[in-house]
């Protein structure tokens, strides 16, 4: 039996991503599954089954003019699409839940800041990592002040992204609708760093293509270096030329009251905390990485995502990520790709 006060949610893109937010809205008590949008009309059936009952419209467009009533519409189409799809749900009366990156450039960003505000609606962001319990423990010492300080930050993402990933035919390395590394792989790592330590400036990058020369429309990898705007210095250094399989995504601090570093292939545990006077607690376990077959992706926390989309519109809670901090990320990422 569904609440009639569930959060109704269309869903727009079924993906492995869009799959996800349907399986965990079609599962939460207080949510519902309104409708599902995908151009590829040869999923339909297969939706059919995984979702009964619930109506498959093949375009936004459609859904919007002719689809049953919802709160919230879910954006994982790729990046190029995710900002006028985004503007055209809240210009219906819609909230939006976005995935990363909310869109490929600051301006497209802007107006969906300035659209949400105009018609009083909610952006979510999908930026997963913040609910990872590392970095939600680094967030909690940083904001105590237990780190002093910041002199040094490094991040490191150094994943496998070859040719079972970049599909010819396929949106994915096209600079229209991907974007680039950091926007469709690394951008809640850029989020995370601004998350936490706040802005960068002064920045200089160095862009290399190892392997992706046949398959991408940009890098495979970069390097790049920058201060903080609160003080302290940092490094960025990414690749998707790994070979086979990812390596690691870690970030490492080195701080007035002492050094950590989180690491992992995914950024899911602490394996340094020497710290002034502090005991480093025992942390929740990390959710296992997104399993997309051959390859991985970051730790798969959607249910927090949605858990937060419900709690916030039911009016028990704030957005984790909102609309101003998803446009901060895309600027930052703009600003090191205006130096390609």
């Amino acid at each position: 039996m569904q609440n009639t006060n569930s959060v109704r949610f269309a869903i727009c893109g079924l993906g492995h991503i869009g799959r996800r937010h349907a399986a965990l809205v079609a599962r939460h008590p207080e949510a519902q599954l309104a409708a599902l949008i995908d151009v590829r009309a040869e999923l339909q059936a297969g939706l059919a089954a995984e979702f009964p009952g619930v109506p498959f419209f093949p375009s936004l467009e459609d859904y919007l003019q002719s689809g049953p009533a919802a709160d919230v519409l879910t954006v994982a189409t790729p990046n190029g699409l995710h900002a006028p799809q985004a503007l055209a749900g809240l210009r219906h009366g819609l909230h939006v839940v976005i995935e990363k990156p909310i869109a490929l450039r600051k301006a497209d960003a802007e107006t969906i800041v300035h659209t949400a505000l105009q018609t009083g609606r909610l952006v979510f962001g999908v930026m997963q990592n913040r609910y990872s319990p590392p970095a939600a423990w680094l967030k909690q010492i940083y904001d105590e002040g237990r780190l002093g300080q910041i002199f040094l930050v490094q991040l490191n993402c150094f994943w496998n992204r070859d040719n079972r990933y970049y599909k010819p035919g396929g949106w994915k390395g096209t600079q229209a609708l991907d974007g680039g590394t950091l926007f469709t792989q690394f951008s809640h790592f850029v989020d995370l760093l601004y998350w936490v330590f706040g802005d960068i400036t002064n920045l200089t990058a160095r862009f290399r293509d190892f392997t992706h020369e046949g398959l991408t429309e940009f890098e495979d990898s970069g390097l790049v270096t920058f201060d903080l705007v609160r003080g302290g210095s940092g490094t960025l250094s990414y690749s998707t030329a790994v070979w086979d399989r990812n390596l690691e995504s870690s970030l490492t601090v080195v701080a007035e009251h002492g050094s950590l570093r989180i690491a992992g292939q995914y950024m899911d545990k602490v394996e340094y905390c020497h710290l002034q006077g502090y005991d480093m607690p025992a942390l929740p376990p990390t959710s296992p990485a997104n399993d997309y077959g051959p390859f991985q992706g970051s730790a798969a926390n959607h249910v927090q995502v949605i858990e937060n989309v419900v709690d916030t519109i039911q009016r028990r809670g704030f957005a984790t990520t909102n609309a101003l901090e998803g446009l901060k990320v895309v600027e930052m990422i703009e600003r090191i790709y205006a130096l390609r």
